[in-house]
């Protein structure tokens, strides 16, 4: 079954941390919305490799819009921790059970939003320390599975293993 996916995305992402998982997902017939500040703005990765059109605004969008979120890594989740709209969309996401694939330097966001708590969880080794000091239990391997609700990997050189598994959960 088809599912939607919310990406939450903005200026210097990591450019194969959003492209590779994207591609996959809309390969395996799965539905892939970006998400910003403003429908239409253009955001770019870190590396300049691509550009990404928004296609909603985090105004006009509900956790019950979508089956499943992905926060690709680089500054991105950076820049969106300073924005109470994506901390709550975040929070609500997790309340709501649903899936959060997060990679590289997503632990900030999701720490800021508070979900991390009794997690287990995998993130670069140097947000490693944030992560257990907001209670995730840390494992330094290059997937990590949560009961189907938080996926996380470490950094690109993990994207096979994390798509892989984010596939595997969507597709149940």
């Amino acid at each position: 079954m088809s599912k939607r996916i919310a990406v939450l995305v903005t200026h210097d992402f990591e450019d194969i941390e959003y492209s590779e998982p994207v591609q996959a997902f809309r390969a395996a017939r799965h539905s892939v919305l970006n998400i910003e500040n403003r429908a239409g703005n253009i955001v770019y990765g870190n590396k300049r490799k691509f550009a990404v059109t928004i296609d909603q605004s985090i105004d006009d969008v509900s956790v019950h819009d979508f089956d499943a979120l992905l926060i690709p890594g680089g500054h991105s989740p950076d820049r969106l921790c300073n924005d109470d709209r994506f901390i709550h969309f975040i929070r609500n996401f997790a309340h709501a059970k649903k899936p959060i694939m997060s990679i590289c330097h997503n632990p900030q966001l999701l720490i800021t939003a508070k979900v991390v708590k009794g997690r287990l969880m995998t993130t670069l080794k140097t947000f490693a320390t944030d992560l257990i000091n907001a209670g995730a239990v840390y494992y330094d391997v290059e997937v990590v599975n949560d009961n189907n609700l938080y996926i996380s990997s470490r950094s690109p050189e993990d994207l096979p293993a994390f798509i892989e598994e984010s596939l595997m959960v969507l597709n149940q």
